[in-house]
Order: structure tokens, then C-alpha cells, then sequence
């Protein structure tokens, strides 16, 4: 499958929760900073919030590709122009955001044999989550990569209303694991050219 028309390789920074009070959008950003360190992959964010896909409301399974509606055809043309996906998501309730997961369901040739790496967070750096959606991602026939970030937050790392007091402290410690994913996309990206 044809990705985007330039030599430059690109990744999606897929920020995987649309909760209002979210600071998914404040960790991904950071995310894409700390992956472009010494890198010649370009790294977007991709908010999920601002893609809007309702509920998924294809008549027929993703395989097929006979999309129905304009959404699903805008959102496959947009996945299909990066080479690689990076997921950053809360852990919920020992699992991921629903939001997530639907934004999978609605594509799956898309997804086919791109390299993919996650960072989670919560208080137990969201390993239940992951465990989830590396499954999940498995199942899509991804390149998984071998390394992943898995980011304690604390109570004492939020404020009263549950925003980070300093996010680049509290998620400093992950640095050398996103230049090592960082390292792993480029090998992967340079080995599906």
C-alpha cells in the first residue's frame, strides 16, 4: 500500500484520548519533541479529538475497504499518508480509551505492516492498557517495535484539577527509552523502504 509521495518518512503521534480535561495532547507533544531529537523522521500529531469519527457506522468490515461514508475515506486517506504510528494514551480501568479503539476498527489494510510504538501513562504506567492495545495491534498485522514507554503518574504529579505540575519532570525518566523507539522507527522505516 502507497503511503505519502515524499522521501520524507512521517509518523503519527496519535493522541489517544479526547477527555476534556486530558493531558494526553500535553504528553504527546512532549513525546514528539523528545522522538525528534537526532532524527530525521517527521514526527505530527494526530488528535483524535480533532478527527471527530463518530461511533463506527461502516456497514461492512474494514477489510473490504468499500467505505461508505466521507469520514472513513478522509480518515484512511490521512492514516495511510504516515509510515509509522506512535500511540499515546491513559490507561482506563486496566484497558484504553474507547475513542482509540474505535479509530482502529474503522481501517484495517490501512494499518497493514506499519511500524508502531506506545507510550502509556497512569499511576502504574498504564501496562494493562498496553498489554490491550499491543494485542490489538497484532491482530491489525502492525511491526510492532520492541521498545515501549510506560509513564508513572502520580497523585502528587497532578494538580487539583488533574493537570501535570511539571511534565517535563515527571516524564523526563522515559527520555532515553523515546530515543531508543526513535532509533527503532528509523531502522524499521529504513528496512520497508
Amino acid at each position: 500500500m502507497e503511503v505519502g509521495t515524499t522521501d520524507e518518512k512521517r509518523v503519527a503521534v496519535i493522541i489517544g484520548s479526547t477527555r476534556p480535561t486530558r493531558i494526553c495532547a500535553g504528553i504527546a507533544d512532549w513525546a514528539r519533541d523528545a522522538l525528534r531529537e537526532d532524527s530525521d523522521l517527521d514526527y505530527d500529531l494526530l488528535d483524535l479529538a480533532e478527527v471527530g469519527l463518530p461511533f463506527l457506522d461502516e456497514p461492512r468490515k474494514a477489510a473490504l475497504q468499500q467505505y461508505e461514508h466521507e469520514h472513513t475515506r478522509a480518515w484512511s486517506r490521512r492514516v495511510q499518508s504516515y509510515h509509522g504510528f506512535f500511540f499515546v494514551f491513559p490507561q482506563y480501568n486496566w484497558g484504553y480509551p474507547g475513542v482509540l479503539k474505535n479509530a482502529l476498527d474503522y481501517l484495517y489494510w490501512e494499518w497493514r505492516d506499519r511500524p508502531a510504538s506506545l507510550l502509556t501513562y497512569g499511576t502504574h504506567g498504564g501496562n494493562r492498557g498496553a498489554e490491550q492495545l499491543i494485542g490489538v495491534l497484532h491482530g491489525l498485522h502492525m511491526q510492532l517495535l520492541d521498545t515501549h514507554v510506560e509513564a508513572v503518574i502520580t497523585d502528587q504529579d497532578v494538580d487539583e484539577n488533574w493537570q501535570l505540575r511539571d511534565l517535563d519532570a515527571t516524564l523526563h525518566p522515559n527520555r532515553e527509552l523515546l530515543r531508543k523507539i526513535g532509533t527503532e522507527m528509523a531502522r524499521a522505516l529504513d528496512s520497508n523502504s
